[in-house]
């Protein structure tokens, strides 16, 4: 039986949010082939194996227990530490939402530790991340995408302001997103250059790198894609909500939000939708699973990519697992297809040549 390390918490906003995707994947985890143990990460990224789990809400949601002997150290070259014992563990799991874990940089930690992952790489996380570069490359690659306008917090005081031009462009609403972050933190609706104005000014707590973007009439759709080299993308869901899918509606108030699973859709746009995630997913580097987001223009029809979570919410509500079950693959044989897909991939980078022979 092999042991599968669920990493859980982070740095990030979206601490709370991974403590709930956590107790997801512990809890479905196929006991007949894996062994999980917990390592859970606090708001300080430290890292502390959880040798009593703890639950929340109806075991739920997992808890953080903080023990000085449960430090988890990571050693380049020889794997995980904990009390200076090597921890026998074939992969990590990681469910470490936004910074410090979608992002590149927790994967290169795990490769410099020679340590196997589920997910993306260290190039796909960063450019998943990043919705500026993804988009940049989506385009490069001929697919459609949300239009947006770049702001650096250097750039406001550039001859041409980026705000003045992102209202000239687009009219409001607009929305003002910090480039490299998840589950909507730090997103912010305007409707006047005065909010427009707050919101790029709140957006600059959580990044340096913002993306202005008109405010679309249409539907939200997403798509979940799994693979490797050959991605396969599942049904596509629908989100269907009053306003803005924000933080809240996600995960304090997710009952402000319906589901549609799978949405009502043409043949034709599923279709297209679904190998749009396929190449979106492709193009930027992606291994692994990702969800891959979309508009659906009200008035002209147009498929629009709004961006890509390589560590989309593993929640129960969360719509990545609802859409693969909605297609056949049940939450329980999905964890196993990520983790043979990780080791397919681990496999692969070990059978490279990184010095001269």
């Amino acid at each position: 039986m092999k042991t599968v390390a669920i990493l859980y918490g982070g740095k990030s906003g979206e601490h709370e949010v991974s403590l709930r995707s956590g107790g997801s994947v512990y809890s479905h985890l196929d006991r007949s082939l894996y062994k999980p143990i917990l390592i859970a990460v606090d708001h300080d990224g430290v890292w502390y194996l959880q040798q009593n789990p703890g639950f929340e809400n109806d075991k739920k949601t997992l808890t953080l227990i903080k023990e000085e002997d449960s430090i988890v150290s990571v050693v380049p070259g020889f794997g995980l530490y904990c009390k200076n014992n090597k921890l026998e563990i074939n992969l990590v799991f990681p469910v470490l939402h936004g910074t410090f874990g979608e992002d590149g940089t927790l994967q290169g930690l795990l490769e410099i530790a020679g340590v196997s992952y589920a997910g993306a790489g260290v190039l796909g996380s960063a450019i998943g991340m990043d919705k500026a570069l993804a988009k940049q490359i989506w385009i490069q690659s001929g697919l459609p995408v949300v239009p947006f306008i770049v702001v650096r917090d250097r750039s406001i005081s550039v001859t041409v302001d980026p705000l003045e031009q992102a209202v000239k462009d687009f009219g409001f609403p607009l929305f003002v997103k910090p480039a490299n972050a998840g589950s909507s933190v730090g997103i912010t609706k305007a409707g006047s250059l005065e909010e427009l104005k707050s919101g790029v000014k709140n957006g600059f707590r959580y990044d340096t790198k913002l993306l202005i973007e008109p405010a679309i009439e249409g539907r939200e759709i997403e798509c979940s894609v799994i693979g490797n080299r050959k991605p396969v993308s599942f049904l596509p869901g629908e989100i269907i909500s009053d306003d803005f899918y924000d933080y809240d509606s996600k995960y304090i108030h997710p009952e402000s939000v319906r589901l549609s699973v799978p949405a009502d859709l043409s043949e034709n746009e599923e279709i297209k939708i679904r190998e749009i995630a396929e190449k979106a997913f492709i193009a930027a580097g992606v291994e692994g699973f990702a969800r891959v987001d979309f508009f659906l223009e009200k008035e002209t029809g147009k498929i629009m990519i709004n961006e890509i979570n390589t560590l989309p919410g593993f929640t129960e509500i969360s719509m990545f697992a609802k859409l693969c079950d909605v297609s056949g693959l049940s939450y329980k044989n999905m964890l196993t297809e990520i983790i043979q897909l990780a080791e397919e991939r681990h496999h692969q980078r070990n059978k490279l040549v990184f010095k001269k022979e």
